[in-house]
């Protein structure tokens, strides 16, 4: 009897601290799961990830819409006024360049089938005109083939249904996907453009683009004037 108190005594100190581990291990996989969620939400501000910004519905098939944005509103305008939040798969913005004569339609989320369509806005970030960081993204063999002929001091208007602003390039940037440091949230009101960087030997890690600051705001008074089709 004493022999057989002794090895369950034995396997009790043996198996202790394994059970303290897996106790351990599980606790912090708990704590991580708020953390997990805030890395998660920046990572998917990279595009052709596998973590994509994707509506429920998605499944059943997505639904996009091609809005008419406002491209000459001669009404009033003032530097504050009400935002128009887009829904997913909705195209709320055309962007130009002065360094290159293309308009690009901007979209509300982003996954494979909308890239096809536009230039996408993570849903992550604020939308145009408000104060933080508005990321968007394009391929770079499509909308966003020419983003390399941006510089510092070249301006970027997005014209949407509820006003019109410029941003004016701060400077050109160059990342790797997994650098979350200019898709993050911001508090300064600037806008960053990105793509993949032009590579021969295929390399989809590395991005690059421009970071603008927002120097022109123009609210058009009467909001919402554009139609749908």
């Amino acid at each position: 009897m004493e022999k057989k108190n002794n090895k369950d005594s034995a396997l009790i100190h043996i198996a202790t601290p394994f059970i303290l581990l897996a106790l351990c291990i599980g606790i912090f996989m708990i704590a991580m799961i708020k953390p997990s969620d805030k890395i998660k939400m920046y990572l998917n501000l990279a595009f052709m990830d596998s973590l994509k910004s994707t509506p429920d519905s998605a499944g059943s098939g997505l639904v996009i819409r091609d809005n008419d944005i406002i491209n000459d509103y001669t009404g009033d305008t003032s530097e504050e006024g009400e935002f128009i939040r887009p829904k997913f798969g909705e195209m709320y913005a055309e962007m130009a360049c002065s360094a290159f004569d293309i308009t690009i339609p901007v979209y509300w989320g982003s996954n494979s089938e909308l890239f096809e369509h536009g230039a996408c806005q993570s849903a992550g970030s604020v939308i145009i005109g408000e104060k933080g960081n508005t990321v968007i993204s394009a391929h770079v063999d499509t909308f966003f083939s020419e983003l390399y002929k941006l510089k510092k001091g070249d301006t970027v208007t997005m014209k949407t249904n509820y006003g019109s602003f410029v941003y004016t390039v701060k400077d050109t940037i160059s990342f790797n996907k997994k650098d979350g440091k200019y898709v993050a949230p911001s508090d300064d009101a600037k806008l960053t453009l990105y793509t993949c960087k032009k590579d021969i030997l295929g390399n989809a890690d590395e991005r690059t683009g421009v970071v603008c600051e927002l120097t022109e705001r123009k609210f058009y008074n009467k909001a919402g004037e554009g139609s749908s089709r």
